[in-house]
């Protein structure tokens, strides 16, 4: 990705139209994935901007059936679809990286198939590599930069992630990763609402992947369609937040299209490529930050903050830090998500630590992301609550899990 490109692409991002779908996607890769991104960033985009962009997590580009087949053709040995007596052609969804198919095994379970589209791996690292250099520049000419809004950090992030996408075998490791977590917790966690797919990894290699289907919709349908209940939502809070909280072991791509309701009431998490880690330190801090905050302690939330970070400030610094906490949340307290998005006042309480001298590790960034994620979720499910308040009940909870 070069300067202009990158330029494009934030002049599609910010400009007063919404964004050029298909556009971003001629970019590339790279393109897309700063993309959704930004489709998180309820902090600092339009609400509408967000919601448009959002839809790259969902309805991009497929490959037609002719292709298809070309493509299992270098991918799987011959003999491969003889284990299947459906498998179709069409695909019914379709991400930046793969795209899925419905198909029945010869036992008559119904499976998921997905596919990896294309060779991506060459040219995303040409244009991560070209975009480090752009950043790297720029960051030189404004260290300021760095420290704000961490731009490198942030393609570092995205890097990672998406290396890890474009191995499917790593969506099996993933779903075993969190299986693993829940048994161990399984005495101490009420955790019998979640459902973890299962696997079929003689089917499977790095560029397919063959995956029990979950009946029901995802929360991405069910907000489209007004019909996600916010006892559900909860639910799913209380899932991830014992994750992200207990072992700091938690699904790092938890955007709605990736939360399947079964007709059941249970809570499956689907592509679990993507599993996110963060320290004991971050994990701690954050959860005694949250403690604080439902308390509406503001002076108390500073030196959380202050205590997980890296480093930390100390003497009038903090004082100050403290008087700039109560200032920023001086309308927070029974304040609607709508009024004020708790991921949006998270980012400027990052952003103001910063400049008071705080400097954090870059694991706090998964975290964030996962909040995102939830305040967009909150706002299309239900705008009015004031999520701190609805938060407080399970950060009893979560303590279970961080002292077992």
């Amino acid at each position: 990705m070069n300067t202009l490109s990158f330029i494009f692409l934030l002049r599609e991002i910010y400009g007063r139209k919404p964004p050029d779908l298909d556009r971003i996607q001629k970019r590339g890769l790279l393109a897309v994935k700063i993309a959704q991104h930004f489709a998180l960033r309820y902090d600092f985009l339009r609400e509408e901007t967000c919601q448009h962009l959002a839809r790259l997590f969902r309805a991009t580009d497929h490959l037609p059936p002719d292709d298809v087949d070309a493509l299992l053709k270098r991918n799987v040995d011959d003999g491969w679809l003889d284990h299947f007596t459906r498998f179709d052609r069409a695909p019914f969804a379709s991400a930046s990286i793969g795209q899925v198919h419905g198909a029945t095994l010869k036992d008559g379970t119904d499976v998921v198939v997905k596919l990896v589209k294309q060779d991506f791996s060459r040219q995303f690292q040409r244009d991560v590599a070209a975009l480090r250099r752009l950043l790297r520049f720029a960051v030189a000419v404004y260290p300021k930069l760095r420290k704000v809004f961490d731009p490198i950090g942030v393609l570092d992030y995205i890097e990672d992630y998406t290396s890890t996408e474009l191995d499917l075998k790593n969506e099996i490791l993933g779903g075993d990763k969190l299986g693993k977590i829940a048994r161990k917790y399984g005495d101490t966690y009420d955790l019998s609402q979640l459902r973890l797919p299962s696997f079929f990894p003689e089917l499977s290699n790095q560029n397919v992947l063959v995956v029990e289907r979950i009946p029901g919709k995802t929360f991405d349908e069910l907000l489209q369609e007004g019909k996600l209940s916010w006892n559900n939502m909860m639910d799913f809070f209380r899932i991830h937040g014992f994750y992200l909280f207990g072992p700091g072991i938690f699904h790092g791509d938890i955007h709605p299209g990736n939360i399947i309701l079964s007709p059941d009431g249970q809570i499956a998490l689907v592509d679990t490529g993507a599993i996110s880690r963060v320290g004991d330190g971050i994990r701690q801090g954050l959860f005694n930050f949250f403690v604080a905050l439902a308390d509406y302690d503001y002076p108390d939330c500073a030196r959380q903050l202050n205590e997980m970070a890296e480093t930390g400030i100390s003497g009038r610094r903090l004082a100050k830090f403290e008087n700039d906490m109560v200032y920023l949340y001086r309308d927070f307290k029974g304040s609607s998500v709508r009024e004020v998005s708790l991921t949006k006042r998270m980012m400027q309480t990052v952003k103001m630590a910063v400049h008071a001298g705080m400097e954090f590790e870059r694991g706090m960034f998964a975290i964030i992301k996962s909040m995102m994620y939830l305040d967009g979720m909150v706002l299309r499910c239900r705008p009015d609550v004031e999520l701190i308040r609805e938060m407080k009940p399970f950060l009893t909870e979560f303590q279970k899990g961080m002292d077992h």
